[in-house]
């Protein structure tokens, strides 16, 4: 018979639908039902690409026994972090806090006040590698709350108080400038692994903030070593197995330190932000590679991705089926010698095999290899290596594939909506524009209330239960930014403009700190607040990032003003831990360089019009708006007062209440850009 769980949007949650344990959502009633009976509460949080949280759930929670003691002496809580990253959040400070590590599952011990007083991650069903059983630390969980009652609240209690005393060092409201911004390049120089790209050792994940930086740095400065860092980086995983050299799109990161074996599942938010990463980089050089990569990426979003009512989905799991009923990691991308000679025949298997590095050992487990492109002598004829790949890509397809986590979430939409907008504004791809605004009428219909308020996630065109935090207005607000400057709708800038008000009232406190969750939110057992980038911008930077630009379209004071201020943790973390404020040092960049406002004025069936307008878009200079329209429009504020020059369409660009002469030709717009 189904738990509670049956009735919850989150694929995860469903997943532990039919689990013997008695699970509850998180919720006051689970915490209410924790009172009444006096047990401490089990908090299992984890997300439903998460390899170990399936195999703790395989190993313990699908067991008879192990459910019957949990139901009998806990109230058992599972949480998606996808969903509740405010609760992730939390719970992950003082798991970190308390073991100097963390991760997923993440496993914590509650009382029924949601304070924490014991902490774990994965938990093996025996003991291994110095790790009690799972039915051990229940055990001695249950005991401790019965024997030593009044010890475990009491430690509880000073946890939180501890957690409560951790407040960030706001840094200031001074913004970065210019020493900040080289010495975090210096950082990151010293951290930069020459060799290989990428910054420290293994696991390598993708730097994708830090990339917007260097580029952003480069434009600015002229840097060569920023855009070599950046260059390098972006090469070594196109042609490492973290990139998927069938199929398009990233994993989520490199096992070992040559980007060789993934750990394969793929998320919306990393090949999001890797798509404009690589779109930017051939805005900046032309490479070839780049230009692959960024379309590549962003058809995978597409085609794999993307559900029926236009959103896009979190996560491809790592797992799948490897044809023998067992679920294998990675088993859907593998390849043996053996098996491209079943599909190619041996003369295109052994080019297949020497052109994606694919070894009778074996680059992964079992013989197999991850398909990757490493540097190589010699010439390949690129028709027979196209049809070597669709052939591949066409057997591989045949494959049980990786389940997919469809829910909707608005945060990582917001990145894809930029991402797609921007690749398919500078490769004339109008379908990837397309996607992105029928993703963005997704947000708008499903996700965005009469009051401008987000929910956090959608499943089938149904909104969930919760709320929005700071990213996910930070990260739509910055999708609907980047979809104005693209299409010329001035709809979706009053669409940023709502939610960017949310952040000032309800995110922001009078130091013009940020936090993660509005004054109104639920109240854990503190306030989440992080500036440092995760796997994806911090909600802090993000914010700060799309203010910026809200700004530089409208002039509002309010919203520079609250993005310089946001700033100031910038300047006191940049040059100390540059790796994990990348997007704040990429808006600090387009802060010290503007933002430049480009308006452009004339018909929109005019070709010089469409002309300026990409001249405009394909500019590098850091965080820069674009507003088109016809002459006397009221879409954008930047069109206001400006017309035609000599009958013709024309392009101004201003910065810093100074404004160039306009100009007509997209030489001229292209120059005034690069100054």
């Amino acid at each position: 018979m189904p738990n509670r769980l049956a009735h919850e949007t989150s694929p995860y949650l469903l997943q532990h639908a039919d689990n013997p344990v008695d699970w509850w959502p998180w919720s006051d009633e689970a915490f209410a039902e924790a009172r009444r009976r006096n047990v401490p509460v089990l908090l299992s949080v984890g997300y439903s690409s998460c390899h170990w949280c399936h195999v703790m759930a395989h190993e313990s929670f699908e067991d008879r026994e192990t459910a019957d003691f949990l139901n009998a002496h806990f109230v058992s809580v599972k949480v998606d972090r996808e969903e509740r990253p405010d609760v992730d959040a939390v719970y992950m400070e003082a798991v970190q806090a308390a073991t100097g590590h963390g991760g997923w599952p993440m496993t914590v011990f509650l009382t029924p006040d949601a304070e924490p007083f014991y902490f774990g991650t994965y938990f093996p069903p025996a003991p291994r590698h110095g790790m009690p059983s799972f039915r051990q630390v229940l055990e001695g969980v249950r005991a401790a709350w019965t024997d030593r009652h009044e010890e475990v609240t009491e430690v509880a209690g000073k946890i939180v108080r501890d957690l409560a005393g951790r407040e960030i060092s706001f840094g200031g409201t001074e913004v970065p400038g210019e020493q900040e911004l080289a010495q975090a390049l210096l950082g990151l120089t010293r951290e930069y692994d020459p060799q290989r790209g990428g910054f420290g050792g293994a696991p390598k994940f993708p730097p994708s903030m830090v990339l917007e930086f260097l580029l952003r740095h480069h434009a600015r400065t002229g840097s060569e070593g920023a855009l070599q860092m950046a260059q390098d980086t972006c090469e070594r995983m196109a042609r490492g197995g973290i990139y998927d050299q069938l199929g398009g799109g990233f994993a989520r990161y490199s096992v070992d330190r040559d980007w060789i074996v993934p750990h394969f599942e793929k998320m919306l938010y990393d090949n999001a932000l890797l798509c404009r990463v690589y779109a930017h980089l051939w805005r900046a050089t032309g490479s070839a590679l780049a230009r692959r990569v960024a379309l590549e990426t962003a058809d995978f979003m597409v085609r794999e991705l993307r559900t029926d009512q236009g959103g896009f989905a979190s996560a491809l799991d790592a797992d799948s089926d490897d044809g023998t009923g067992r679920h294998v990691e990675g088993a859907y991308y593998v390849w043996t010698p053996a098996q491209l000679r079943e599909v190619l025949g041996e003369e295109d298997a052994d080019l297949a095999a020497r052109y994606f590095g694919v070894t009778e050992e074996g680059t992964f487990e079992h013989g197999a290899s991850v398909l990757q492109l490493p540097q190589q002598d010699g010439v390949f004829d690129a028709a027979r290596i196209a049809s070597v790949k669709r052939l591949l890509l066409d057997a591989r397809s045949r494959r049980p594939a990786p389940g997919r986590d469809d829910k909707v979430v608005a945060a990582w939409n917001g990145l894809a909506i930029a991402a797609l907008a921007e690749t398919g504004a500078y490769f004339d791809r109008p379908d990837l524009v397309e996607a992105a605004v029928a993703a963005a009428d997704l947000l708008v219909r499903v996700h965005l209330d009469d009051h401008g308020r987000l929910t956090r996630t959608s499943r089938n065109g149904h909104a969930g239960a919760n709320a929005g935090v700071l990213e996910d207005y930070a990260d739509v607000a910055e999708g609907f930014l980047a979809l104005a400057s693209v299409t010329g709708e001035g709809v979706w800038l009053d669409f940023a403009g709502l939610l960017l008000d949310h952040v000032l009232t309800r995110f922001t406190d009078d130091s013009g700190a940020l936090y993660d969750t509005a004054a109104d939110a639920e109240r854990l057992i503190r306030r989440p607040q992080d500036p440092t980038d995760n796997a994806a911008p911090s909600g802090w930077t993000a914010a700060a990032g799309a203010l910026l630009g809200y700004a530089a379209h409208t002039g509002s004071e309010p919203h520079r003003t609250a993005a310089e201020r946001a700033l100031g943790v910038v300047k006191a973390l940049g040059p100390r831990v540059p790796r994990f404020i990348g997007w704040g040092l990429a808006v600090a960049e387009a802060l010290l360089d503007g933002p430049r406002e480009v308006a452009i004025v004339g018909p929109g069936a005019d070709d010089a019009t469409r002309t300026l307008h990409r001249a405009a878009l394909l500019g590098t200079a850091p965080g820069a708006v674009v507003a088109v329209g016809a002459p006397e429009s009221d879409e954008f504020p930047l069109l206001a007062d400006r017309g035609l020059v000599d009958g013709r369409p024309a392009a101004y660009v201003c910065r810093r209440f100074v404004c160039d002469r306009p100009v007509t030709d997209p030489a001229g717009l292209r120059a005034g850009l690069a100054s």
